[in-house]
C-alpha cells in the first residue's frame, strides 16, 4: 500500500498579467466575475485544503470551468500557484528546483491523461516501457517489467501494435499501463474514461478498480461524472467556480449535500443502487431480527432480500463480521426516494 498522501493548503490560483496584484481582493472574496471585467484577472482556485490518504482513490469533479484539471495539475506542478502548498508525501512540490522537480515526475507520480497521450509512431511496447527507459531502468528489466504491465491490462498479443491499431479501450490500457509501469506511488488520472463510449468506460473502471486492489496506489481522479464517481472514489471533492462544495465520502455527498448546488448534482441519482444499508441504518441494539445484511448491501438489493424473507427489517453486519446497526424495509423505501 501507498504510503504517500497528498496534502493541499491554501491554494490559490489566479490567471492574468500580475496575479499578486488581485491577490489581497481574492482573498477577501471578490466576485469572479466582477474582479475578471475590472482587473482581466481570472479566479482558477481560491483557498483549496484538502488530503488524498495513502491508498486511496479520491475524485475531483465538478462542472466546466469548475477548476478540476487545474487542481490536479498543481499536484505534479505543471500549473504552478499563485498562493499555497502542495506537499506529496513530505516532499514540497511548490518549492521544488528544476532538477528535484524533474526527478519528482520521473519517479514519484505518473499521469493518464484523457485523450490517451500516446506516441503514434511507438509501438505498445515502446509505450507503456517509456518512462522505465526515462527512469534510465536497464533494457532486460525494462523489457520483463513492460512486458508484465502489458499482461496484466489484458493487451498480451498486442505487443508491437502500434496506437492507431487500437480501440479507444486498448488505447486507454496502453497509457494506464504505461503510468503504473513506473511504480509511482502517487497516479494522477485526469478525465482519462471521458473519451471512450459508455460500455468501454464502465470496463476500463473495473480495471482500474481490480488493480488498485492489488496496488493500493495514492490516486487523484478528475470526472465530470457523478456516477463514475460514486463507483471510484473512497473521497470526493465537488468544486463550483474553483473553491470546494463539499468533500465528503459518496455516502455523505448523496445522503447529506452541502448546499443547493451538491444537491442539484446528486438528485438523479438512482438511490437504490447506490447508497448502502450502512448509511441509513440505526444503531445495533442486541435485537435478533432473523436476517442479516452486510453493511455494503445497496438499497435496492436490501428490499429485494427482505421482501423475498418476508422480513421487515434486518440486522447490519459489518466487515469484521460483527452487528453493527438494524435497518427495517420502510426506511429502505424512504431512503430510495429522490427528494422533492
Amino acid at each position: 500500500m501507498s504510503e504517500v498522501g497528498i496534502r493541499i493548503e491554501g491554494l490559490y490560483k489566479v490567471f492574468g498579467r500580475n496575479p499578486p496584484a488581485v491577490m489581497a481582493r481574492v482573498r477577501d472574496g471578490a466576485d469572479k466575475q466582477q474582479l475578471l471585467e475590472e482587473t482581466g484577472h481570472v479566479i482558477g482556485l481560491r483557498a483549496i485544503d484538502m488530503y488524498v490518504a495513502p491508498g486511496s482513490i479520491h475524485v475531483v469533479m465538478g462542472l466546466s470551468g469548475s477548476g478540476k484539471s487545474t487542481l490536479l495539475r498543481h499536484v505534479n506542478r505543471l500549473i504552478d500557484p499563485t498562493e499555497g502548498r502542495v506537499l506529496v508525501g513530505s516532499a514540497d512540490v511548490t518549492a521544488m528546483d528544476g532538477k528535484a522537480l524533474m526527478e519528482f515526475r520521473r519517479h514519484a507520480v505518473s499521469m493518464v491523461f484523457q485523450r490517451f497521450a500516446l506516441f503514434p509512431h511507438r509501438t505498445v511496447f515502446d509505450n507503456v516501457g517509456y518512462g522505465l527507459n526515462i527512469q534510465g531502468v536497464g533494457k532486460d528489466q525494462r523489457r520483463q517489467r513492460t512486458g508484465a504491465w502489458i499482461e496484466r491490462v489484458g493487451l498480451t498479443g498486442y505487443e508491437d501494435h502500434y496506437p492507431a491499431q487500437l480501440s479507444g479501450g486498448m488505447q486507454q490500457r496502453v497509457g494506464l499501463a504505461r503510468a503504473l509501469a513506473t511504480d509511482a506511488e502517487v497516479l494522477l488520472m485526469d478525465e482519462a474514461f471521458s473519451a471512450l463510449d459508455p460500455l468501454i468506460r464502465a470496463e476500463m473502471q473495473d480495471v482500474l478498480l481490480t488493480l488498485q486492489a492489488e496496488l493500493n496506489k495514492t490516486i487523484l481522479f478528475v470526472s465530470h461524472d457523478l456516477d463514475e464517481a460514486l463507483k471510484l472514489g473512497d473521497r470526493i471533492t465537488i468544486l463550483k467556480d474553483g473553491e470546494i462544495a463539499q468533500a465528503d465520502g459518496p455516502q455523505n455527498i448523496i445522503m447529506r449535500p452541502a448546499d443547493g448546488y451538491v444537491a442539484d448534482f446528486v438528485k438523479h441519482i438512482n438511490r437504490g443502487r447506490v447508497v448502502t444499508v450502512a448509511s441509513i441504518m440505526t444503531g445495533y441494539k442486541g435485537v435478533n431480527t432473523g436476517m442479516e445484511l452486510p453493511a455494503e448491501t445497496v438499497l435496492e438489493d436490501a428490499s429485494v432480500a427482505l421482501a423475498k424473507a418476508g422480513r421487515a427489517q434486518a440486522t447490519v453486519i459489518g466487515r469484521n463480521g460483527a452487528p453493527v446497526g438494524h435497518v427495517t424495509l420502510p426506511r429502505i423505501v424512504e431512503a430510495s426516494q429522490r427528494p422533492e
